[in-house]
């Protein structure tokens, strides 16, 4: 029996839904696990990076398929990929034989996404002009799902005007391309070429299949601890980790939103694709904030302030000297939330209250004296610390008297949760 390719791919489109696994509804958390994602794997130097590509994905819960073109199995072996990804590869349409060969193009009615890393010259054009000669070009024919395409090549092939060309209709055809980086390659040249880190494609995968419901807003962020110094050696600080600060940034980025992140000192990856700006101090905090706040659209106010600051900072290192005590004088900074609150007009402002005791109490004051529409709530102190911590359990209080209740979740997850609240307030 011989199959005849091109109405298999039209087949394949007209079927394609029965068997897929849901879909995540607009504003939900976007999550890898169970999700069908295919990575193709071209003829380039840095298909070694593919493999960890694969085992990053795995580790994120995906079930992951991989095809490879001829080059590709000269630079790695199938085998890597066979063990990393715990599924069969696919290098070849007729490899198995024809009874096997519908199951490998189906792969394309199965998948969630697909990532071609990396993507050479060679496949770029081939992408880009519609030519199937192979299993991994064939097989992109019939992919109706998002494709995230990482190009990899020499420095002068990638500025190439036909490789650009072929870019831009890639671009123009729907596909989502990861610049790639830039710095030495394998060739010895030093330049843009360099296939994305994994952890990088991973996250743009993720926003690819994460709903636009904020596409259109600027969302103003503020995370992390301030820092108020004594002496050029030693300041006043918390244990605010910036992490809920930067989880939310990050999913509004992926949401669609237009991001502006201002940042504590924290020992954090800024975001991709967010603008972020460094401050120390809360007054370095209130200047960078304030100036952002006509021009937002939601302001979410997540970062730890400092509610004092050093009154004098000593010129040099403060020393014992044999002194039984030393006595600082503290003077309060700027109350960000409430100036922001003050100066408002249709902007969303969220407020975050740290608490030790009286959660509700304490944050219910809070809602009402800065003029904030919801007030997250949460306690840092003893173990179950929201401060450094990869998890959070908050109590959300909204302007109309309303109180929500959120269970202990990884705050990558409860950043999309909040922002589901906070569009529901726009």
């Amino acid at each position: 029996m011989i199959y005849d390719i091109n109405n298999l791919i039209i087949r394949n489109r007209k079927s394609r839904g029965a068997d897929m696994p849901k879909k995540d509804k607009p504003g939900s958390a976007v999550t890898l696990a169970g999700k069908h994602i295919v990575l193709g794997v071209a003829g380039g130097i840095a298909a070694y990076k593919s493999a960890e590509l694969v085992r990053a994905l795995v580790k994120k819960g995906a079930v992951v398929r991989v095809m490879m073109t001829a080059n590709a199995c000269r630079f790695v072996g199938p085998m890597t990929f066979e063990a990393l990804s715990g599924n069969p590869v696919c290098r070849d349409l007729w490899a198995g034989g024809e009874e096997t060969a519908i199951p490998h193009i189906e792969w394309a009615g199965q998948a969630d996404a697909v990532v071609i890393a990396p993507a050479t010259a060679n496949m770029i054009g081939k992408l880009a002009n519609g030519i199937a000669d192979d299993a991994l070009s064939t097989f992109m024919m019939a992919v109706t799902s998002p494709v995230l395409v990482c190009p990899s090549m020499n420095t002068n092939m990638y500025q190439n005007r036909a490789v650009q060309r072929n870019l831009a209709i890639l671009r123009k055809d729907g596909y989502e391309v990861l610049e790639p980086g830039t710095g030495e390659l394998a060739c010895g040249t030093s330049g843009a070429g360099r296939m994305p880190e994994p952890d990088i494609i991973v996250d743009r995968l993720c926003r690819l299949l994460t709903p636009k419901d904020m596409a259109g807003k600027k969302v103003l962020v503020t995370a992390g601890p301030t820092r108020e110094s004594i002496d050029p050696v030693r300041f006043i600080s918390n244990h605010s980790s910036g992490r809920m600060g930067y989880a939310l940034a990050r999913a509004a980025e992926y949401r669609g939103a237009e991001v502006t992140l201002i940042s504590g000192p924290v020992n954090l990856e800024p975001p991709v694709n967010v603008a972020v700006v460094p401050v120390q101090t809360a007054a370095e905090m209130a200047g960078e904030t304030l100036a952002r706040v006509a021009a937002s659209h939601i302001i979410v106010k997540v970062a730890a302030v400092g509610d004092y600051r050093a009154r004098e900072v000593a010129a040099q290192k403060i020393k014992k000297g044999g002194r039984p005590e030393l006595v600082l004088h503290l003077e309060e900074n700027p109350d960000i939330l409430k100036e922001i609150g003050r100066k408002k007009k249709k902007q969303i402002l969220v407020g975050f209250a740290a608490e030790t005791q009286a959660l509700v109490k304490n944050a219910r004051t809070k809602l009402a004296e800065k003029n904030a529409d919801l007030i997250v709530a949460n306690i840092v102190s003893g173990k179950d610390s929201a401060f450094g911590s990869d998890t959070n359990e908050v109590c959300l209080l909204f302007k109309d008297g309303r109180e929500e209740r959120l269970p202990r979740q990884d705050k990558e997850r409860l950043a999309h949760v909040l922002l589901d609240r906070i569009l529901e307030l726009s």
